[in-house]
């Protein structure tokens, strides 16, 4: 972002007229450099929600709402899904380039090299009741990892940073496969370093001690895409959370799992497992005419969950990969009976024809094609937000570096507009 002295925006304010910078970035909107505003003018901006705030300079991810357009260090989500894989990926968030041939091998020998956990770590887990849900697992153990690595904790050592953003890339997977057998009441299933990245956390997920499983490459190249898709996707809820938490310093350890804790609320990670809920709702495509109508009524509370997107006012450019790899998922694995997807496949043909719906750009989204792909797979709706952190960890671990070398980085603070009593004098109690 650089500033344009000959570009100036102006602001009249109790009949005073004050100047301020306008800064350009790459792509996209330029912004009001408004970071003088109270000291110029003693007044705050107000911004419920952040909508129309920039809170940092990025190079990482860039989102164009208006043309569908999703670029990760400038290479469209599309083509990182289609021809790449996601430790490729996870370089590049990291790096800010696409890796060599050797510059990735040395990357996935570190990755998969760090995927165990110390074993003390195990005994963690069996503090949880037997029915937490995996979410809560996932929250508590990755804050705990900073208990464990403490050589990896000093955020101004960048050869710490580094090997702190490497483990929590190759322990996360590991750590949800553990939530998710602790979950079930199933022992846990330590990694292998002979399978790639979502082999192996397919292996840990759904394999047993007792006998071999050879994962389908089918649906192990599903889970990478999905992986991939949900990497990065600019200041988000939770990212802006990680970069708040990483403002204090805080370790990168915490400022993960405070991440993951902003995620696992309903209207940001939880969205596909809300998704997956209203199909059950709506139960069977007989009665999707009735929920349709529902939907249209301005009156009733009933939305349609998993359509249309906060960001997106085009078609989700990761929803048209995942709905490829939904297609691949469910023609690999055989399912036809299934009345969820039924519904799902109905609703989405409606969704991409009737009027209504095109009229007002509520396409399909990821959270959809997402929600219907795991159920498929085997995962249960609680693991669904556990998978998005899983794949989101690295953006998070991307954007926490940027903001730690950025040197216009300061402690986040926002300010309020305060609406509470004026200041008034104690009274007491004998007199109240």
């Amino acid at each position: 972002m650089s500033a344009n002295d000959a570009k100036l925006a102006g602001l009249n304010s109790l009949g005073k007229t004050y100047d301020f910078g306008i800064n350009e970035g790459t792509v996209g909107p330029s912004v009001i450099d408004v970071s003088s505003l109270y000291a110029q003018t003693g007044q705050f901006t107000y911004d419920p929600g952040f909508t129309s705030t920039a809170s940092c300079q990025s190079s990482i991810t860039y989102i164009d709402g208006e043309e569908g357009t999703l670029l990760h260090r400038g290479y469209p989500i599309e083509q990182l899904a289609e021809k790449g894989n996601f430790v490729e990926t996870c370089y590049l968030l990291l790096n800010g380039e696409l890796p060599s041939r050797k510059e990735l091998e040395e990357f996935e020998t570190a990755i998969t090299r760090h995927t165990m956990l110390h074993e003390q770590m195990n005994r963690f887990f069996h503090g949880f009741r037997r029915d937490a849900h995996p979410m809560a697992i996932m929250v508590g153990v990755v804050g705990a990892l900073s208990a464990f690595y403490h050589d990896s904790t000093d955020i101004n050592d960048p050869e710490q940073r580094k090997i702190a953003s490497r483990r929590l890339v190759a322990k996360i997977p590991t750590i949800a496969a553990m939530a998710y057998k602790y979950s079930i009441g199933q022992p846990f299933v330590y990694p292998r370093n002979d399978l790639d990245y979502a082999s192996n956390f397919l292996h840990m997920c759904f394999s047993v001690p007792c006998e071999e499983m050879n994962v389908s490459p089918t649906l192990a190249r599903a889970m990478d895409r999905i992986f991939i898709l949900h990497a990065d996707h600019e200041q988000n809820a939770s990212t802006s959370t990680v970069r708040l938490a990483g403002s204090s310093g805080a370790n990168p350890f915490a400022c993960i799992a405070a991440g993951i804790a902003c995620l696992w609320g309903p209207s940001h990670g939880g969205a596909n497992e809300a998704a997956l809920e209203m199909l059950s709702e709506i139960g069977s495509v007989d009665n999707i005419p009735e929920f349709v109508k529902r939907a249209k009524d301005k009156d009733d509370p009933f939305r349609l969950m998993g359509f249309g997107h906060r960001v997106y006012k085009n078609y989700d450019p990761r929803a048209r990969v995942m709905q490829q790899t939904c297609h691949e998922v469910l023609g690999e694995l055989g399912i036809k009976d299934d009345p969820l997807l039924d519904v799902a496949m109905e609703l989405e043909k409606i969704a991409l024809n009737d009027e209504y719906f095109v009229e007002k750009k509520l396409y399909p989204n990821i959270d959809f094609y997402s929600g219907i792909t795991l159920k498929a797979m085997g995962f249960p709706t609680t693991m669904f937000t556990v998978l998005f952190a899983l794949a989101r960890t690295v953006g998070w671990v991307a954007q926490w570096n940027e903001m730690v070398e950025d040197p216009s980085q300061r402690i986040g603070r926002p300010r309020q507009l305060y609406i509470g009593s004026p200041k008034r004098d104690y009274i007491d109690i004998a007199k109240r």
